[in-house]
């Protein structure tokens, strides 16, 4: 970490962003624009990895479809361990540049490394192949993308405490999240790439000429990341951590263990926690799933000369009609939190997001209600996407104001594991479910028992974590302590300062 300390502390690598206040510049680059371009790859990854491993790897076919299921959810104990690592070092790290800002540093070449390797397999059915995917996978998922999100997760809650700020800021992290999967992943790469992705022959799908793209593509994907990270390197500020950095606590090494009892004797804590789980994995297991359905479930598709582009096409259209919700909740997320409360909003959008689900059920294989359903649930779930990291920031500022010190770290390794370990999740329940139905992409349809299957990972998994988000928010009212919360943080920096004095 000294080594690390000693390159972001250089004069070359000090951040771009100069005003105490939030401003323009940090808003559009710092928090949309970079964790756009940061994220893109991972977008496309939940979208398609999936695919490009069944279809073009034929990873289904290992040991019966039981590498395919197996591999994503044990890797999620490297997952998790890989974060609260990460978290660990954050929580531990004080620097000029912050405490969370030198680990995007540090995921640059992590995160470019790991993307190319990942599409570097060999493709004839080996064990060397499958240990490549396996050790490929978890450089990416257990190590690279955890030392850049749980870091990039932190950010909003380290750079101000202007709440008004934050919640501006929350919402422009999460419209980047929203735009790299919904504009990138679901519509641009859809009608742009997904024909090139899956090379068709005119009969079948060309795996090799498929494992050939995707090689080139991997090069692409790793300068975007690469770029997006550097762009929110520069362009972000911790003045959170600023403002700490000349009080005795800011040398203190607390211990993990404090973190951990602090953070699991809170209620508060447990609720956003367990909310992030149940509300991720719905969407998770969804996305993933996304193609597979617009690829299987439509007769438009099934019967179409080329069904890769057709599905293509579908796929961007309901990607489109889906986003377009999520473009205008951009600018109304935070208003209407204000209005109505966030818990209360974010409730009520779920609420709403049930009844789409239920629109979608009443025609599986009709495309006009499918779309219709998931343009109402896109709408319902609009608060939750944009306002619920300022509530995870609410409840971090409530912990520090009971504890006296701040758990970023810790609580944002959680949120991270939560975030990349689910897709780890989605990933082995949607290939063990078709693996285990008889999948094959080979065939003209799929068995009645695989569509069932995408018809629940697609249109009934997130209604399930609806009804679990529902409820566990239900007394979700942190945010009535927040100037009281405010009020005793900066009693306690003036008393630490008036200590260090004498």
């Amino acid at each position: 970490m000294d080594f690390l300390k000693k390159i972001v502390e250089q004069p070359a690598f000090k951040t771009r962003i100069k005003s105490n206040d939030v401003k323009i510049q940090e808003i559009a680059l710092g928090y949309f624009l970079a964790p756009f371009c940061a994220m893109l790859a991972n977008s496309i990854f939940g979208a398609y990895l999936t695919r490009y491993y069944a279809d073009v790897l034929g990873w289904t076919k290992f040991g019966a479809g039981a590498f395919a299921a197996l591999l994503p959810i044990v890797s999620v104990v490297f997952v998790v361990l890989g974060n609260l690592m990460v978290g660990k070092w954050i929580d531990n790290t004080r620097t000029k540049a912050g405490k969370a800002r030198p680990y995007l540093f540090a995921s640059i070449p992590l995160m470019a490394v790991a993307i190319i390797m990942m599409f570097a397999s060999p493709n004839n059915g080996s064990p060397l192949q499958m240990i490549w995917i396996a050790v490929s996978y978890n450089l990416y998922y257990s190590i690279a993308y955890p030392c850049y999100y749980t870091a990039h997760s932190s950010m909003v809650s380290l750079s101000t405490r202007d709440t008004d700020k934050r919640g501006l800021l929350a919402t422009m992290s999460n419209a980047s999240m929203v735009a790299a999967a919904g504009v990138g992943a679901s519509i641009v790469v859809p009608i742009l790439l997904q024909s090139y992705m899956f090379a068709y022959n005119g009969t079948s799908l060309d795996v090799a000429a498929s494992y050939s793209h995707w090689k080139v593509l991997s090069i692409v994907f790793a300068l975007i990341t690469a770029f997006g990270i550097i762009l929110e390197y520069f362009f972000t500020r911790e003045r959170i951590t600023e403002e700490t950095m000349g009080l005795p606590q800011a040398a203190e090494v607390i211990p993990m263990k404090t973190h951990v009892s602090a953070c699991t004797h809170d209620k508060y804590w447990w609720m956003v926690i367990l909310f992030v789980l149940f509300f991720q994995m719905g969407q998770l297991v969804k996305n993933t799933s996304m193609s597979f359905y617009v690829r299987w479930m439509f007769d438009s598709v099934l019967t179409a000369g080329d069904p890769e582009s057709a599905s293509g096409a579908l796929m961007s259209t309901l990607g489109l009609i889906g986003g377009l919700p999520s473009a205008v909740g951009m600018v109304i997320a935070w208003p209407l939190a204000n209005k109505l409360g966030k818990k209360r909003a974010i409730v009520i959008g779920l609420i709403f997001s049930l009844l789409g689900g239920i629109v979608a059920f009443l025609g599986v294989h009709n495309f006009v209600m499918v779309c219709t359903g998931v343009v109402l649930k896109a709408v319902g779930i609009i608060p939750a996407q944009y306002v619920m990291l300022a509530v995870v920031s609410d409840v971090l500022d409530h912990l520090e104001a009971k504890n006296g010190f701040r758990s970023d770290g810790f609580t944002m390794s959680i949120y991270g594991s939560i975030m990349v370990g689910l897709l780890g999740l989605a990933v082995g329940i949607v290939s063990g479910l078709l693996g285990a139905t008889g999948y094959d992409a080979t065939l003209t349809r799929q068995p009645a028992a695989a569509e069932n299957v995408l018809i629940f990972v697609y249109l009934g998994m997130d209604m399930v974590s609806f009804v679990a988000s529902i409820v566990l928010l239900w007394r979700m009212d942190v945010e009535k302590y927040a100037d009281e919360d405010q009020k005793k943080i900066k009693e306690n920096q003036e008393k630490a300062a008036a200590g260090r004095k004498q």
